[in-house]
């Protein structure tokens, strides 16, 4: 089989290559990541992530399994996407600061016969971080592909993160071992080995 990564994210690339297959990036322009209100947040990146796939459809090979995914940050019941601006990015880290989050990324995988979707959620707790720190971060990393406006690989979580409990590739992304695991599933036990 043929692997196909739709995802812009060099972390996804990064992580993805990190299980040894080979796959090819494509990505298709202007994919709509839009919502409907009455889904929970677990729900939503997999709605998401099933709806990246719906574009790639009429191209897909027979043997191709395409990736798609989606990663949102939740607080309470409020759902942080990527920052519009270094603002908005200030508002949501001081909303992290001193709280567990959960990051849920919800990954589909489709060929053209069958389509695995599924979550996985892992809890992030930050310290209380100052003004300064939120402001050196937004201004140096400039976090704004990024859902809840950080990185945990980058100098906010190196700082910041107190404790983690699930995947930290899930928080940078891509939850690969879960991935790895419905792989396996769909095509057999070793067919991920390759001599």
């Amino acid at each position: 089989m043929k692997f196909i990564l739709s995802s812009n994210s060099p972390r996804r690339r990064q992580l993805l290559a990190g299980l040894d297959i080979d796959f090819e990036v494509k990505v298709l322009p202007g994919i709509d990541e839009s919502y409907p209100d009455n889904l929970s947040p677990e729900e939503v990146p997999q709605f998401i992530a099933v709806e990246k796939a719906v574009p790639y459809l009429p191209s897909l090979a027979e043997d191709e399994i395409l990736i798609t995914a989606d990663t949102v940050v939740v607080l309470g019941n409020e759902i942080l996407g990527k920052p519009a601006d270094a603002d908005e990015a200030c508002r949501m880290l001081r909303k992290l600061s001193g709280q567990t989050h959960q990051v849920i990324t919800g990954v589909c995988l489709t060929t053209l016969t069958q389509q695995r979707k599924f979550a996985v959620t892992s809890h992030v707790s930050f310290k209380e971080l100052s003004d300064k720190e939120i402001h050196y971060y937004v201004d140096h990393y400039k976090p704004f592909d990024k859902a809840g406006a950080y990185g945990i690989q980058e100098w906010i979580g190196y700082i910041g993160v107190t404790a983690l409990s699930g995947s930290y590739f899930n928080v940078m992304g891509l939850p690969v071992q879960r991935i790895y695991q419905e792989l396996t599933s769909m095509l057999g036990p070793d067919a991920l080995l390759h001599p």
